[in-house]
């Protein structure tokens, strides 16, 4: 079990503060999500199971609700040192090399953000154009894409964020 980093608190910079804000708001709204997802499924299975009546669509609302809390999970995730840690290797390096692979990680990390959101407006307007809609409920598939592209802009200036902290951490030999 990887132990709790002291760093991951609040950024204290004004924009790392702005960030945290919006993320937090993000992340939340992510949460509520899933407790209606939550909600949706036991209905869906109670009903199922008493009345032999589930909700109709039930995993088409399951599977449009799990991209908005994933994409709306991740710029929080990447802001408080929590997206993808791997430190197994590199608890008892000194400072200055952890940060530095902080660096590289969030680096590639942004680069793969940053295809990720020029590519999914295209997507998006594709499937906008092909009238793509769910076999159950006839619900658009474009509907969750400008969400995901809010949320993949957010995530990109997170990853900037943290890119630029992990280079200054690495030249100072200490976390911020």
């Amino acid at each position: 079990m990887a132990e709790q980093q002291s760093n991951s608190g609040r950024p204290t910079d004004p924009v790392g503060r702005f960030l945290y804000v919006l993320t937090y708001w993000l992340a939340l709204l992510g949460g509520l999500v899933l407790c209606a997802m939550a909600l949706v499924t036991t209905v869906s299975v109670s009903g199922r199971y008493f009345f032999n009546s589930p909700i109709t669509g039930d995993f088409e609302l399951i599977g449009m609700g799990t991209g908005i809390a994933v994409f709306a999970f991740l710029p929080f995730c990447q802001l408080m040192r929590e997206n993808v840690i791997v430190d197994f290797f590199l608890s008892h390096t000194s400072k200055r090399f952890q940060s530095f692979f902080d660096f590289l990680g969030n680096l590639i990390y942004g680069l793969i953000i940053t295809l990720m959101t020029w590519r999914t407006p295209i997507g998006g307007i594709e499937v906008y154009e092909a009238d793509q809609m769910t076999l159950i409920l006839e619900l658009p598939h474009w509907w969750g894409f400008p969400f995901a592209v809010f949320c993949l802009v957010v995530l990109l200036i997170v990853c900037i964020y943290t890119t630029v902290r992990s280079f200054t951490e690495t030249r100072l030999g200490r976390q911020l």
